[in-house]
């Protein structure tokens, strides 16, 4: 817990930061050039609905936590998840078990939001996994609105960096009282001080951020995902009952409080997930904002529209499935504050309200940033055309750019001229990964250098800014700072990484083009030793 005394300096001069805008003015500036990616296509069969239906939990919303784990890049959410997993009981298949993509096993990210539920103590615990690259903010956006709690996941050997922050904005937009949560503490070069160290500098980052009282007084655990516990008080090496994740648990059940729902109301959902299923169509996914559903109940979609609330379809609840453990079950019934999906319904998409029929409101939808990169997708018209994939017509490349679209909020397709598509998304990363999935699906297609998207703002050009977190080796210090003063960034911050000697620590903030196509080069200058982390930085 941060010391009171800290609290009560800082609670008093706290700065209110804007989390809606990363741009600024751009003048005199000239032209780098470069990529990023986004896309994912999220295999549903992965997690086959058992055939035996469960029995129904208790429609009481007091026994439901809705949480979200949030963390920057590799601070070990994803490990974490393993350990709450199978501490409940839940059957393991392998490590990193809610990664389910093959991209995202592959590369050791995380790239969709992911819903699970364990039970504790008769409590029932529906714990949203994360990304935490800014590249896939839009998948944090539309999920925070879900939960009442986050868990923020901090390396206590690496403290906050870029995407920390960026990541915590969107929790405490929606309100939440994250619990801090001070990773790898079984490190040898992590000690008490360095975790008390680490704690003030969140305190100030949640002061920074605007952060309420409320949220200035989060508990703090330290745990060892690797090692599989979590304490309430700073250990290296708990007692063997101890070596368990029940402390975290149980400060869940404490410190988040149970969804604010009304059973007696009509059935409204907003729904924040979509998946394709070869035999269900469509399974949405989302928190139940009111009432009570069940198999059977006759819904229709509603979507908000300039003219009003317009109706898409009209249709029957064919199932209810809820995620336990690695596996999904059937229900017969869920209730207000839950997160479950059902199939049923042919239009209605992310963003979009299921509701009883007599329902004629439509719940208001997730607002998320605006894209700042584009590409231009088309048909591969090289020489070799036609020698790398089945699908090879702007037609298909078309309907496959639309269907990511739909289940991805983040991008934006725009249909250009001669079979083209602009394709706007929120980073090189992203992009990437939308032009290797349709690679492996068997597409061929050709792709423009990525540009950098403006936007005028009274009467003024403005351009997205990132801020840059960059470990390096003493020796590449300087050759990393000319090369990046070339690209226009600007050092805010320089000092030691604290217990690695020989390494130095970089905060800069630098315009998005200056950084497109830079992460191949820094990797070659500072020969694979050193690590950047960039985030969209908030003005």
């Amino acid at each position: 817990m941060a010391g009171p005394l800290l609290r009560s300096l800082f609670s008093s001069a706290r700065k209110s930061v804007s989390s809606s805008s990363f741009y600024r003015c751009n003048h005199c500036q000239s032209s780098p050039f470069f990529p990023r990616a986004t896309g994912i296509t999220r295999a549903f069969s992965s997690a086959p609905a058992t055939a035996a239906a469960a029995p129904s939990s208790s429609l009481d919303p007091s026994r439901l936590r809705n949480v979200a784990v949030i963390a920057h890049v590799d601070h070990g959410k994803t490990t974490l998840m393993d350990r709450l997993l199978r501490q409940c009981g839940a059957d393991i298949p392998h490590e990193r078990a809610m990664d389910s993509i093959s991209l995202e096993r592959e590369r050791g990210i995380t790239i969709a939001s992911k819903v699970t539920s364990i039970s504790w103590k008769e409590n029932e615990l529906n714990m949203v996994d994360t990304p935490g690259h800014a590249d896939f903010g839009g998948e944090v956006e539309r999920v925070v609105g879900m939960v009442e709690g986050a868990i923020l996941v901090v390396d206590a050997g690496e403290g906050p960096l870029a995407q920390t922050k960026f990541v915590l904005v969107k929790a405490l937009k929606y309100g939440l009282r994250p619990i801090l949560l001070l990773n790898k503490v079984d490190r040898p070069a992590v000690s008490e001080e360095r975790c008390n160290e680490v704690e003030s500098l969140v305190f100030d980052l949640f002061a920074n951020l605007g952060a309420t009282e409320e949220q200035l007084d989060f508990p703090v655990l330290y745990a060892s995902a690797k090692e599989g516990w979590a304490s309430s008080t700073f250990t290296k090496d708990p007692p063997a009952n101890s070596k368990n994740m029940s402390q975290l648990l149980d400060a869940i059940i404490t410190h988040v409080p149970p969804p604010k729902a009304s059973l007696d109301a009509p059935f409204q959902m907003l729904v924040s997930m979509m998946e394709k299923d070869f035999y269900l169509g469509r399974i949405l996914t989302g928190r139940v904002a009111s009432g009570v559903i069940h198999v059977g109940d006759r819904v229709h979609g509603l979507r908000s529209a300039e003219s009003g609330v317009v109706k898409i379809e009209e249709g029957k609840v064919l199932k209810l499935m809820k995620k336990k453990g690695t596996n999904m079950v059937l229900i017969d019934s869920a209730g207000a504050g839950d997160i479950v999906s059902m199939a049923g319904m042919t239009s209605p998409s992310i963003g979009h309200t299921i509701a009883n029929v007599e329902v004629m409101n439509a719940l208001p939808t997730v607002e998320l940033d605006p894209p700042t990169i584009s590409m231009t997708f088309g048909v591969n018209d090289s020489p070799l055309a036609g020698r790398d994939g089945s699908h090879l017509t702007g037609g298909k490349i078309g309907d496959r750019l639309m269907a990511e679209a739909e289940t991805n909020l983040a991008i934006n397709v725009i249909p250009g001229l001669s079979e083209s598509y602009e394709v706007q998304g929120r980073g090189e990363l992203q992009l990437g990964i939308l032009i290797e999935n349709m690679r492996r699906e068997g597409f061929e297609l050709s792709v423009s250098p990525p540009k950098v998207m403006y936007k005028t703002v009274k009467g003024e050009k403005l351009e997205p800014i990132e801020e840059v977190i960059i470990e390096i080796n003493e020796e590449h210090v300087g050759l990393i700072m000319e090369a990046l003063s070339h690209r226009r960034a600007e050092v805010v911050d320089m000092g030691p990484v604290p217990g690695n000697i020989g390494r130095t620590r970089l905060s800069l903030t630098c315009p998005s083009r200056g950084l497109v196509g830079y992460r191949s080069v820094f990797s070659s200058d500072t020969r694979g030793t050193g690590f950047m982390h960039r985030a969209f930085l908030n003005i």
